[in-house]
Order: structure tokens, then sequence, then C-alpha cells
């Protein structure tokens, strides 16, 4: 049987998040709105990848419609995404001439120390001259200096920590910024939990907004309505692995003829993959870039992807059975903490990278088998999604502008 469409998010949250509102500290201090002190410069600083900027944007949204006329504006690393995309959100942006620090040892590291130095140098001469009255920090490299400086210039300041293993940046400003928004319980270990408030990870419009049915996607996309649907994807540039593990399983699709796969390569692979045997089946179909995710998510019966925080939001307010394959190249194993928290509440399959090649596509196949398991991982998800989290990470913004430090 075909699945149906799952039922609209829930408002508010509950799950690992809902609990945690109850646990922690609430900033329930009404906003005076235009009849109070006036909400000068918001600065926002971070990104490096979509997973970052798309929730920055819209924290920058939520607070625009709180305060249309507050003045918002971003800081990012140079020759990264938030740089594109962020003034295409309307929105100014300056770079930072900053990157990570490679855990590999590479000529690369030996400019970190300088582009670092250099990054503190230029964010203070920002802060200096926007004199924000709050600074929001969403991770990425350029969340660092901008923060640590503002900290020390004793600007009020917010970090939002979307997963549920912080990364190192965020672990060494928990004790300096004033407010910590989360999304997970596990960061309690990790934080102090007078400044943690429980917000959930912002996730963009066209999802939150989605009313699109199994029907919509089919069509979009040209599939088949009478087969079963497999979505893959790795982000936008993809993920190796996961297109390594498609194509090791050629055999498997084509006997399969009453299952389709929808397929992400990422713009990186697709030449690579295109003229595959597996990209050539009749029931496969393959593409660079997925630009209506909201109606990839509506055609799928099964979805596989990454385990980044705003994928796992996303895919907490579609309610789809997922398969999580958690990236090994990531700081602090975060997606692997991040998969399991969903495993644990038995809300998605957590399957290891180095296991993708034999067993990613089958236990799919297996999963399309088994209507009640679907039924139940999906469900668990879905109690999972937060529908309001850039409007009260926003609500903490303007209650730090308005009323100060803690």
């Amino acid at each position: 049987m075909k699945p149906t469409d799952p039922p609209g998010p829930p408002k508010g949250g509950s799950g690992n998040v809902g609990n945690l509102v109850n646990s922690l500290p609430k900033t329930d201090t009404p906003l005076r709105g235009g009849g109070g002190e006036r909400i000068g410069t918001i600065l926002i600083a971070g990104g490096g990848t979509g997973g970052h900027v798309f929730p920055a944007i819209a924290i920058a949204d939520a607070i625009r419609a709180k305060v249309p006329d507050a003045t918002i504006t971003f800081v990012g690393a140079k020759g990264k995404i938030e740089m594109e995309k962020v003034p295409k959100a309307g929105y100014e942006i300056e770079g930072l001439w900053i990157s990570g620090f490679h855990r590999k040892l590479t000529l690369r590291n030996l400019l970190f120390p300088v582009k670092l130095l250099t990054s503190i140098v230029k964010a203070f001469g920002i802060l200096r001259r926007r004199r924000p009255q709050v600074v929001v920090g969403v991770g990425g490299y350029a969340a660092g200096p901008i923060l640590e400086v503002a900290t020390r210039l004793g600007i009020p300041t917010l970090i939002q920590e979307q997963n549920s293993w912080p990364g190192i940046t965020n672990r060494l400003l928990a004790k300096k910024v004033d407010r910590i928004c989360v999304a997970y319980p596990e960061t309690e270990r990790f934080f102090p939990k007078a400044k943690m408030v429980a917000t959930g990870n912002p996730v963009r419009k066209p999802i939150l907004d989605a009313d699109a049915t199994r029907a919509d996607g089919i069509a979009h996309f040209g599939l088949d309505p009478h087969k079963q649907t497999i979505f893959l994807f790795g982000g936008s540039l993809g993920a190796a692995s996961l297109n390594r593990a498609v194509a090791a399983q050629a055999a498997l699709l084509r006997e399969r003829q009453d299952v389709q796969l929808l397929w992400q390569t990422g713009k990186l692979y697709i030449e690579q993959y295109a003229r595959g045997e597996t990209a050539q089946l009749p029931n496969v179909h393959a593409m660079p870039f997925v630009d209506r995710m909201d109606l990839a998510y509506a055609a799928a019966d099964v979805i596989i992807g990454r385990a980044g925080a705003g994928t796992i939001s996303e895919l907490c307010i579609v309610g789809k059975p997922a398969i999580l394959v958690p990236s090994p190249n990531v700081a602090e194993d975060h997606q692997t903490a991040n998969a399991r928290s969903l495993a644990d509440r038995r809300a998605a399959v957590l399957l290891k990278d180095s296991d993708a090649n034999a067993r990613m596509l089958p236990e799919a196949m297996e999963l399309l088998a088994d209507e009640a398991r679907r039924a139940e991982l999906g469900s668990n998800i879905h109690q999972l999604a937060v529908t309001d989290a850039a409007e009260r990470i926003a609500a903490e913004v303007l209650v730090l502008a308005q009323n100060g430090r803690s």
C-alpha cells in the first residue's frame, strides 16, 4: 500500500524539544514594541553551510516581522555560501577572512592563526562601527571572532546551538554569552542550564508552509504514481559515500522495478554518476540539485540523508520515515549524536557511513515493505517537530536588545 500524506505539523513542539521547554528557564518578559526603547541594530554572525545560513535568515525574517524598523546585518566568512544567500534574502553582510582548523595536518593550518587574528581585529572594527544592541551567533567560522569580541565589549550576546553535540566554539563561548538557544536536551551537559532556552531549530519557510500532496510531488518530478519512492540527498554539493552506495546497488534497483529512486547526486557528482549504470535505469531519476525540497519530501515514502541539524528539523516537520547516514567528516562527529538522539526515540534509522554500500538501499527496501514500521517512524519523528523556532529565538533576541545583559 502507498502511504498517505502525513498530518500537518504541530504548532509549537513536543518530544525532545517540548520536554526541554518545560525544564529550562524561559524569558517571559513582554516586548515593548514601538512603545518602549527603539530596537536599533542586530548583528547575526556565522554560516559556512546552508544548515547555518538558512536558519540564520529565518531568524532575521522573524525579527523583522516583529520589529519592521530594526536594522539587521550579517557577518560571514568570505567565499562561503552566506556571502551569496544573505544578500539574496535582502540583508547586508560583511565578510571575515576566516576558515576552520583542519584536523589533519595540512599547510592551510599554518594560516589559521593569521586568519584568526585578522578576523578578531576586523570584528572589533565592525562592532565599534555598527554598535549593535545584540549579537547573535548561529555557528560557522565567522561566529567565533564576532562573539568573542562582542562579549569583551559588553554587548548582549546569544548563540543558537543546532546540534545535540555542540562544536568547540560554542562550548568555549557558553560561559561568556547571555543566552543559549538549543534544540536537544543532551546539550544540558555542555552549557549552563540557567542560560539555556529550548527553541528548536528554525526551518526555511517553504518547508514550514508546504501544503503539497504526494501527487503534487510525483507530478513535479515526473515519477510513476504507482511505484513507491525513495528520496536520497546529501546536501546541495552531494555526499560521495551516499552516491557510491547507490551506484553499488544497481542490481537491486534493476530487480525492484516496483520502486523508484529520486536521487540528488549533488552538483559535484552529477557528471560522475549521470552516465553510470544506476542512473540509466528507468526507475532511477538522478539530478544534481533539487530546487523544490517540499515536493521531493511530499513524493517520498522513505527518505535517506545525512544527519545535519537542518535536515533533521525539516524531516521532523514533514513526518516521513528516514534513514540517517551521518557524515564521518564533521567536527566532533556531531551528526552521529544528532541521529542517535532520534534513533533512541524510534524516530529514525541510524546507519553508519561505513555500512552504506552494503546496507543503505536494502534497508530502504525493507522499510518500504513494512508499513507499520514506516508509520511508527513517521509518527515519532513528527512528534519532535517545532514550527515556531525562529519566532522563539527572535523573541529572545529582542528581550536582550531591550533589557541588556543578563
